[in-house]
């Protein structure tokens, strides 16, 4: 399964929105430096899933707002 997100970095307050089917909207306070926010992310992403972190892989968009995932 494909989940496709959009981090928005260096924000105030960390959150996942969910917008259309297998679309977020993911804000985390992380810097976007030497992968921080892609950590956050997953970690957020995995929690508002139900899922293992490790069950989550960034197939694309990894030095970019828009990323894809994969959920195995």
């Amino acid at each position: 399964m494909k989940i496709f997100v959009l981090v928005k970095p260096n924000c105030r307050q960390e959150s996942v929105e969910k917008m259309e089917a297998g679309s977020y909207i993911i804000r985390v306070n992380a810097p976007p430096i030497e992968g921080r926010a892609n950590e956050r992310v997953i970690e957020l992403l995995a929690k508002a899933l139900g899922v293992a972190k490790t069950r989550l892989e960034l197939i694309s968009g990894h030095k970019g707002k828009r990323k894809t995932f994969r959920l195995d």
